[in-house]
């Protein structure tokens, strides 16, 4: 799946959970839900799964039927218990 992303997330996403938006590429899909905490003007997505054996999550949209990637962390310790099993 090709992954885009804006170049300023990019960097704060590897300043504050040292990976890169383009390993989302990477990830091995668990679960997905649409994110609907706040009105982000899109419809917004969190996504679950493995990347390199490891838990993160994947916020991101589609645009122009591409993914565009907001942010990719490790999972909490509450999401591991909820959704990873």
């Amino acid at each position: 799946m090709e992954i885009e992303f804006d170049p300023d997330k990019e960097a704060t996403n590897l300043a504050k959970h040292r990976i890169s938006l383009g390993r989302a590429s990477d990830m091995d899909a668990l679960i997905t839900e649409v994110d609907d905490r706040f009105d982000y003007g899109e419809v917004r997505l969190r996504t679950w799964g493995f990347i390199d054996g490891l838990p993160y999550c994947l916020a991101y949209t589609f645009r122009d039927q591409r993914v565009r990637a907001i942010s990719l962390r490790r999972v909490h310790k509450k999401e591991l218990r909820r959704y990873v099993r």
